[in-house]
């Protein structure tokens, strides 16, 4: 189901009020394509199953005790998804200590398996996953919020902090390097 900015709005106005039903609605209305926008990003599936949880409890918080007028939730989820990100890039960076993906794994729950069994059958991700790859994170982000999660170019630009022509322009610059990837793969 694709989420409207109406149905958004009354959501929101009720999960400033800490209504957990509204906050329920939301994480449904969002959890794939925010899972799915982080999972292309850090190509694990249990940091992004943590990220993505992650990021539903930072904007559960951030809209439950802010004083600040949200005008787009969608903009806002992506914003505190893409930061997310960069800051567990970050902190892995940082640390010296690596994860064990065996261990990890073994804490999954049904329900994860499951949106991940659905975001696979959805796409493609090793075709997708290998061209994305190739390219600069910032035509990344652009390519996957604007095609894979659809995106307006509006949307696009609150989340990414730039002006609607900059998306324009980035957009079609990083189709530009993906047609070039794909030529190139093809030659091969």
């Amino acid at each position: 189901m694709q989420p409207s900015n109406i149905s958004d709005n009354l959501l929101l106005l009720r999960l400033k009020k800490k209504d957990p039903e509204a906050f329920a609605k939301l994480y449904d209305l969002y959890v794939t394509p925010i899972y799915r926008f982080i999972y292309f990003k850090v190509s694990s599936q249990q940091d992004a199953e943590d990220l993505t949880s992650e990021v539903f409890m930072k904007v559960w918080q951030y809209v439950t005790e802010t004083e600040d007028v949200i005008e787009n939730f969608r903009a806002l989820i992506y914003k505190v998804a893409r930061n997310s990100v960069i800051d567990f890039y970050r902190a892995r960076a940082k640390s010296d200590m690596p994860q064990s993906d065996e261990i990890l794994s073994n804490i999954v729950d049904d329900h994860q398996q499951s949106l991940l069994r659905q975001i696979e059958i959805e796409i493609d991700v090793n075709k997708i996953e290998s061209v994305l790859k190739k390219v600069k994170d910032e035509y990344r982000d652009v390519i996957i919020l604007k095609y894979i999660d659809g995106l307006s170019t509006k949307e696009i630009a609150k989340i990414l902090d730039k002006s609607n022509g900059s998306v324009r322009v980035l957009l079609h610059r990083a189709l530009g390097v993906i047609r070039e990837i794909i030529n190139q793969n093809g030659k091969q």
